[in-house]
């Protein structure tokens, strides 16, 4: 079975999950990208525009992912972009704990599959969804590369974030700069 054939019977599982929905007929977000992507990030729970269009970041928060991912010389076509959760939760709000230990099988089925260099995480709930053990909060861990379990990790804020703070937009392109030396480094470490 090839990665995509793989990605796809996920994706299948994930539509079929009816635990899963909030509403009967909801579209799921399983995520999409490059099935041999070095680089995968992982968002919180997909919003509104996510939920018409059965992918993830595709609003205004896409629209930035997109810039970042532009300005270190990537497109979206070169990662793989999953969410914690892969419905979009009643009035947009968190997903909670219960949600995301439900939903969590599907993403880390998808990681498996790919088998990515690089996880970032797009915000605490993608942080928290991955590295439960995790207790230093994303203001501190953001632009930090973290191994665990033979893994590299790079907690980001979440590009919504920047939408709501002018502030954060910088930061955000800063710690981005830092992902190409990062994969320098897992590539010379081994750290795969």
């Amino acid at each position: 079975m090839t990665k995509e054939d793989a990605l796809a019977e996920v994706a299948k599982r994930i539509a079929a999950c009816e635990q899963c929905k909030y509403v009967p007929n909801q579209n799921p977000v399983p995520g999409e990208g490059n099935p041999d992507a070095q680089i995968m990030f992982v968002g919180e729970a997909p919003g509104a525009k996510e939920n018409e269009t059965g992918r993830p970041f595709v609003g205004a928060a896409g629209k930035f992912l997109s810039e970042m991912l532009n300005s270190i010389g990537l497109e979206r076509e070169d990662i793989f972009i999953a969410n914690a959760i892969k419905y979009q939760p009643p009035g947009n709000r968190d997903p909670l704990p219960e949600e995301i230990a439900l939903q969590l099988p599907f993403l880390i089925k998808q990681i498996a599959i790919i088998k990515p260099k690089l996880i970032c995480f797009l915000g605490r709930h993608a942080l928290h969804a991955l590295l439960p053990e995790e207790v230093r909060p994303i203001s501190i861990l953001h632009g930090q590369l973290i191994t665990e379990k033979g893994q590299a990790f790079l907690p980001l804020y979440h590009p919504a974030a920047a939408l709501y703070n002018g502030g954060m937009r910088q930061t955000l392109l800063d710690d981005f700069a830092k992902i190409p030396a990062y994969m320098d480094q897992i590539d010379i470490t081994g750290t795969e």
